[in-house]
């Protein structure tokens, strides 16, 4: 039986802010950092020790596992980072305050923008204040993977190559494994290996810094979970 440690990153200074921030890099805030100790601790407390970590490229999980590790006194496990663990690309609103997008484009269109299962925001426009197409750390797979606007769907097509690829493999080598990632690259995750609806996912929440803990069986099949909290 394999062990999968889901941890959403801690607290970013955009989510302190309530913006959309998708691909854009954004530091923890300090309540983040915080989020990111105390996982650790959940983790320490429960007797998990990580043996092989996953990240996304973006800084929020880079330092959410680097404090998480170092909590642990784990800070030399190996890391792989990987842009397929990105969040959910959050085109044209990018950068935009939540409360201000659903104010001027109403709720429906909101919620379905947010939350919805195949609905993307508006294509970002190319050469944008938040075009990422030209980050060095994409320079590997070419601006034109780059999304210009992605919904939970896409997200959900991108990430699974690299969880049958990478993580499931050393699942199923019965290592604790630890993936670090944000909340729409992890419910992407969630939703495959539990098995949840295309209509029932728009209700669920992954909180930050909260380690989400699954027991595996040789088929990857989810024998048990566990939220520490």
């Amino acid at each position: 039986m394999g062990t999968l440690v889901l941890v959403r990153h801690g607290q970013s200074l955009w989510n302190l802010d309530n913006r959309f921030t998708g691909w854009w890099d954004v530091d923890l805030s300090p309540a983040g950092e915080e989020e990111a100790r105390r996982a650790g601790r959940l983790l320490g407390a429960a007797g998990l020790e990580p043996e092989l970590v996953f990240t996304s490229v973006l800084t929020r999980t880079v330092r959410t596992a680097n404090l998480l590790l170092d909590e642990l006194g784990r800070s030399w496990l190996p890391v792989e980072r990987h842009w397929r663990l990105n969040e959910r690309h959050y085109g044209a609103l990018t950068g935009l305050d939540k409360a201000e997008t659903e104010s001027r484009h109403g709720r429906e269109q909101f919620v379905a923008w947010r939350r919805g299962y195949a609905t993307p925001p508006p294509p970002m426009e190319a050469g944008g204040d938040y075009d990422v197409s030209g980050d060095p750390r994409y320079a590997g797979i070419g601006p034109e993977v780059v999304p210009a606007t992605e919904c939970l769907a896409d997200v959900v097509t991108r990430m699974l190559p690299y969880w049958q690829d990478r993580i499931a493999p050393a699942v199923l080598a019965g290592r604790c494994t630890l993936v670090v990632a944000h909340g729409n690259s992890l419910r992407a995750l969630v939703k495959h290996l539990e098995g949840i609806s295309d209509e029932e996912i728009t209700g669920v929440e992954v909180p930050t810094g909260e380690p989400i803990v699954y027991s595996l069986d040789d088929r990857l099949a989810v024998k048990d979970k566990q939220i520490l909290a």
